[in-house]
């Protein structure tokens, strides 16, 4: 791929973000504060996802196995 296609496929991509948070009518600074909450919260989102997620659905396949009447495994 080109690296001028990539560039402007990444120019398209952040200009339909600014688009779609209407954060192009935002002065520079506020620009600024408002991309670096979202990305906080972004950032924060993933990690959560990353460190809850597995061992929920492991506790949650644990209960269904349980009550589908699967024999525990033996810790042997």
């Amino acid at each position: 791929m080109d690296v001028k296609r990539v560039k402007d496929y990444l120019y398209w991509l952040y200009y339909q973000y600014q688009l779609v948070t209407c954060s192009y009518v935002l002065e520079p600074w506020e620009q600024s504060m408002f991309h670096t909450i979202t990305v906080t919260v972004v950032a924060m989102v993933v990690y959560t996802a990353y460190v809850f997620v597995p061992i929920h659905v492991r506790l949650a396949l644990e209960f269904f196995s349980q009550i589908l009447g699967a024999q525990p495994e033996s810790a042997a």
